[in-house]
């Protein structure tokens, strides 16, 4: 770069560091024929739940963010012998969440930060990621992430069977490009001020036929054309107004899709501004909207849940080593224990009903 260039070009860039391609690593990392067969055949199923064709019911449970390993693996090899107990009414997906977004600053993911120190080790985080999944995959459970930076699907959504787009980027247009090209059901959630047209906007968005800049699986740039995602679906995550998740708001949800032209079929997320943020309240919000799938209402077929080894949520600090082994260190969650009474009572009043 030339003197003048200096000038007006990267100016408060202090440095880059090449990834390899998302070829090489799949290549490095490759899913076994056994996991490629249960994504694809966990996304039919989800699928047909979306489309009123299978009348079990999704939920989405795990970790708010993932930042161990260990913990991950041992948090999946618990709930895929849950999940198989449950399986003949509830459709149990793994939360797996690398990327989380900030309000303001904070900790960024484990994809951007695997160390947990401010290293920002995005090469390592994209393998650990990956291997992640394919690890999870391997046990036979289904994995949902939200996706958040537009190159990072090119390296794992492969290993996704359900995206979701969150209330700060559901408005975004590239988010809502990005989605319309994903191989998997994408969910929008609300916004953040509780507004449903926005993802309801989102979801047509993504329902149509985008080109748009990107990166192929050689790690080029490329223009992207994409045919349009037809799953794409409403979380209720509740707003600033309040919780969303009671009988009216739900009615009026089924009304927004309805007018529009969309599926009137929703998933409920019991964490964030519909537990007003306090994780100890989750089982009061899954009950309540169990409570009223069981009494006929099939416009919900999921349900959302922040949970981990065990309760609570802890600060990063200066000292990852420090870190209490299982507990949260984004939001907070209920416990694995907690959450397999949910799973096996929602499993036996759906049996019953």
């Amino acid at each position: 770069m030339t003197e003048p260039q200096k000038l007006l070009q990267d100016v408060n860039i202090v440095g880059t560091t090449p990834l390899t391609s998302p070829a090489s690593l799949k290549a490095e990392l490759p899913a076994s024929a056994a996991a490629v067969q249960m994504v694809y055949d966990s996304r039919q199923t989800v699928a047909r739940i979306l489309r009123g064709e299978d009348h079990r019911l999704i939920a989405i449970v795990g970790p708010c963010s993932i930042h161990s390993e260990k913990v991950a693996m041992e948090y999946a090899e618990r709930l895929q012998s849950v999940a198989s107990e449950v399986r003949e009414q509830i459709v149990v997906v793994m939360r797996v969440y690398f990327e989380k977004p900030r309000t303001t600053i904070g900790w960024k993911g484990l994809i951007n930060d695997p160390h947990l120190n401010d290293t920002f080790d995005l090469p390592t985080g994209l393998e650990l990621g990956r291997r992640i999944l394919l690890n999870v995959a391997e046990l036979g459970l289904p994995a949902a992430s939200e996706v958040l930076e537009p190159i990072t699907p090119q390296y794992i959504a492969d290993l996704i069977t359900l995206a979701s787009i969150g209330a700060r980027t559901t408005e975004s247009p590239t988010h809502r490009q990005m989605a319309s090209g994903l191989s998997m059901p994408v969910g929008f959630k609300n916004s953040t001020e509780g507004s449903l047209e926005v993802a309801i906007n989102a979801m047509q968005t993504a329902r149509a036929e985008h080109r748009f800049l990107g990166m192929d699986n050689d790690g080029k740039t490329c223009v992207i054309e994409t045919q349009g995602n037809s799953l794409g679906h409403l979380i209720l995550r509740g707003g600033r107004t309040g919780p969303n998740y009671d009988e009216a708001s739900l009615a009026e949800a089924k009304r927004l899709l309805t007018e529009t032209g969309l599926p009137p079929r929703f998933m409920v997320d019991c964490s964030h501004a519909n537990s007003d943020k306090d994780y100890t309240k989750q089982p009061a919000v899954w009950n309540d909207v169990i409570r009223q799938r069981v009494g006929g209402n099939e416009t919900i077929v999921g349900l959302m849940l922040e949970s981990n080894l065990r309760a609570g949520k802890q600060s990063l600090g200066r000292d990852p080593s420090s870190l209490e082994y299982g507990i949260s260190i984004t939001d907070g969650c209920i416990s694995f224990e907690a959450t397999e009474e949910l799973l096996r009572s929602a499993c036996s009043a759906l049996a019953d009903a």
